[in-house]
């Protein structure tokens, strides 16, 4: 009897002036890809990879030309919906602006000069540079999610823009307490929690609650997950701090008699959690006379209080929440008054060191006199 001969896992073949390799797959499925190369070697070692794939037990490599840029940016934002991610609404801002020029793209098609011309048309557009940016940064993270998931095979060069828009503004104490004073009871608190503090006022500030302040261990906290960098921090209840706080304690009790129910939030209206504080923040900044100061501005603030009480580096990024030096150094940016007072120790230092010269110049001279 004939024996049957074995049929081949896979073999090369010739389209036109392109060679293809065709394949089946553990699971018996057959598979057919353009090895994009008129070269047969090209295609039989291309071949041999699925093959040697095959017999790891792994499935078949991505085909680069069924994956689409959408597909990419959608497993994106899944990703972002499975961890909760408090961007995700800023993240499916920036996907609609990519998909207006990617939408429908094979991802391995897309090469650096287009993710430039994209760039270029989004600043004609008027967008800036740090919202193309973050735009480029969601199609960068897209593509890495997607060798990660095997999806495809490589992925272009995405260079983000410079960026010469990191803001300056400051205020000290005084400039403060005179905000303050055109703002309700309510939110003046919340702004000077944040100026203590220098946390973020929308997604640290505004939502603390009761259980996250400490007052016999002396610390207001919060959680592991509930921060930017999901870090949890501790604040040390200074005496101002404890001050503000024991008062905001004393408002919320006296809310909680009135109305007969439970106010868990720190900072509230009336029993009413604050959502924002920006518009009402705005206004009182133009009637104090300080018109442009920003309410991140006091987190930049925060940190230069740190700077100035010498309070190591290290501990002061533990205290903001910072994760990296390098944005931590953004905000220690040294104000003109700070530089004015190292000119005036230092011309103080200059001319103790003239005066001291001129003394021992003198007692030079008086010396030679002496032995005359």
């Amino acid at each position: 009897m004939k024996r049957r001969q074995r049929r081949p896992e896979g073999c090369v073949y010739q389209r036109g002036q392109t060679f293809w390799l065709k394949w089946t797959d553990g699971l018996g499925r057959t598979h057919y890809r353009s090895s994009g190369s008129p070269d047969r070697e090209v295609a039989e070692n291309a071949l041999r990879e699925e093959l040697k794939r095959k017999a790891d037990g792994l499935a078949a490599s991505p085909d680069p030309r069924r994956t689409l840029v959408d597909d990419l940016l959608a497993a994106l934002k899944d990703r972002y919906r499975v961890e909760g991610r408090r961007s995700l609404e800023r993240l499916e801002d920036a996907v609609e602006h990519l998909l207006r020029m990617f939408r429908g793209v094979p991802a391995a098609r897309v090469k650096g000069a287009d993710v430039l011309r994209y760039a270029n048309l989004r600043l004609e557009e008027k967008a800036k540079p740090a919202t193309i940016n973050r735009e480029l940064a969601a199609l960068r993270a897209a593509y890495r999610l997607g060798l990660d998931n095997d999806t495809i095979v490589a992925m272009p060069r995405i260079r983000l823009l410079p960026e010469n828009n990191a803001r300056q503004g400051f205020a000290d104490v005084k400039q403060v307490t005179a905000i303050c004073r055109h703002l309700s009871p309510d939110l003046a608190d919340a702004v000077q929690f944040m100026f203590i503090t220098g946390w973020r006022s929308r997604s640290e500030v505004l939502p603390l609650r009761w259980q996250q302040v400490d007052f016999a261990g002396g610390f207001v906290r919060l959680e592991p997950g509930t921060t930017k960098n999901g870090e949890g921090r501790a604040f040390p209840l200074i005496p101002e701090l404890r001050a503000l706080l024991e008062r905001r304690q004393a408002i919320t009790r006296r809310c909680e008699r009135a109305q007969g129910r439970i106010i868990a939030h720190v900072f509230h209206r009336y029993g009413r959690p604050i959502k924002s504080l920006r518009r009402a923040w705005r206004t009182a900044c133009k009637n104090a006379g300080r018109p442009g100061l920003l309410l991140h501005d006091l987190r930049r603030s925060a940190v230069r209080n740190l700077e100035r009480a010498s309070i190591s580096r290290s501990v002061a990024m533990k205290l903001t929440g910072h994760k990296t030096e390098a944005v931590y150094r953004r905000y220690a940016i040294v104000a003109e008054s700070d530089l004015r007072e190292a000119g005036t120790k230092l011309a103080a230092a200059l001319g103790t060191a003239a005066a001291t010269a001129s003394l021992s110049d003198n007692s030079v001279t008086a010396r030679k006199e002496r032995s005359l």
